[in-house]
């Protein structure tokens, strides 16, 4: 019998630890596409001569971080 409940103890804890390090590598992610990949993106649009698309592009990630920042207050 205890070794029944171990057996789900442990499914449950191993479960856990799965979401707990899918949330965090999820989070890590996000952090590296928005500090490194938007601006570098942007950067290389400008230097290919396609500002008419990276001007959108950044007005639209300005206006949402301003709405984010207002709303986490």
């Amino acid at each position: 019998m205890f070794t029944v409940i171990f057996i789900i103890a442990l499914v449950w804890l191993v479960w856990k630890i799965i979401v707990l390090g899918l949330r965090a590598t999820w989070g890590v992610a996000k952090l590296v596409c928005t500090v490194l990949l938007l601006p570098g993106f942007l950067i290389l649009l400008v230097c290919a001569g396609l500002m008419y698309i990276a001007m959108p592009l950044l007005i639209i990630a300005g206006v949402f971080a301003m709405i984010r920042g207002m709303l986490t207050k």
